[in-house]
């Protein structure tokens, strides 16, 4: 295997190499996570059993985090689609942590990322409507200890969205 031919992937700040039939099964389970090994040995030109040992060698380093099912948020009536942004008051690690635990417990947050600029975080949130996302506010976030400012941004609709890493 030669040194271009790999491609470096981080897990919990270990590097993985990736060769090109790795990057080839990745791609395949990006795109239909129901794919049987069989199936994706014959796109990748392998057998079954290197197949299975290469997902299993994926999974194992943290490269194929889980399988999930992509669901149309406004078919499940979360139709409302609001990117939160949030500053705590406190800049500490135990503030932090506690801010972080918080969120985790909130099914209204699918998403939360840690960022830099004016805010300190920034949210995913999803609700059925206006004022289901008006009580979330109200009643759930704005009542975390330590919350600051607070800034949402209503999606009006979805250009792009993805999961697909590995092109």
């Amino acid at each position: 295997m030669s040194e271009k031919s790999l491609i470096k992937a981080t897990g919990a700040g270990i590097p993985v190499s990736l060769d090109e039939k790795d990057t080839a099964i990745l791609r395949l389970l990006q795109q239909n996570a129901k794919l049987t090994v069989r199936e994706i040995a014959a796109h990748v030109h392998l057998s079954t059993t290197p197949v299975h040992d290469r997902i299993r060698r994926l999974e194992e380093s943290g490269v194929i985090t889980q399988y999930v099912a992509l669901v149309d948020h406004a078919k499940v009536g979360k139709g409302l689609i609001v990117i939160c942004y949030v500053s705590l008051k406190e800049h500490n690690k135990k503030s932090g942590a506690r801010f972080i635990q918080a969120i985790n417990a909130l099914d209204e947050v699918i998403e939360c990322y840690n960022i830099s600029g004016e805010f300190d975080f920034m949210l995913k949130v999803v609700a059925e409507n206006m004022d289901r996302y008006y009580d979330f506010h109200v009643n759930k976030l704005s009542q975390i200890e330590n919350m600051g400012r607070m800034q949402s941004v209503f999606v009006m609709g979805t250009i792009k969205q993805t999961q697909q890493l590995i092109r």
